[in-house]
């Protein structure tokens, strides 16, 4: 029987590849950090914190559910944002700033979802508006897998 108690925590590598094209640029991320995942009914959930490089005693916990055609990814810090991704949707997203909450259309142009019980990956492609002004062009992929040399 597994049980998803606290010793079982961030006993997965995920790794993220993102992809920002904002006024013809193209900026890219890499990020590969230990994290959590797991099934729970049909939905999917991967967890990871996210380190400021400017100030690392501030992070970011962030959690991404994957559920069918849509992904809602909840980041919580210094600052909050939620962002909801279904495929051939636009939803309007809340961002806060140091300035205050801006209101963000998100558009998922593609989600392309091969988790399964012990990782996988997940790839989404979606465009960020503001007052339907194009912003930014986005695209991510997030791979996860368990660990090989897990201590228990």
């Amino acid at each position: 029987m597994k049980t998803t108690d606290k010793t079982e925590k961030e006993n997965y590598l995920i790794s993220i590849l993102g992809e920002q094209k904002l006024d013809g640029e193209t900026d890219k991320i890499e990020v590969l950090t230990a994290g959590n995942f797991m099934k729970k009914r049909d939905h999917f959930y991967i967890g990871y914190k996210e380190y400021d490089e400017d100030n690392p005693e501030t992070y970011y916990n962030n959690l991404i559910k994957v559920e069918g055609d849509t992904v809602t990814i909840n980041r919580k810090g210094p600052m909050r944002s939620q962002l909801m991704l279904q495929k051939g949707r636009r939803h309007q997203c809340i961002y806060q700033t140091i300035a205050g909450d801006l209101n963000i259309g998100v558009f998922t142009k593609t989600l392309d979802n091969r988790l399964g019980e012990k990782g996988g990956r997940l790839e989404v492609s979606y465009t960020l508006d503001f007052n339907t002004d194009l912003i930014s062009e986005n695209r991510f992929v997030i791979t996860v897998e368990e660990k090989q040399d897990t201590v228990r």
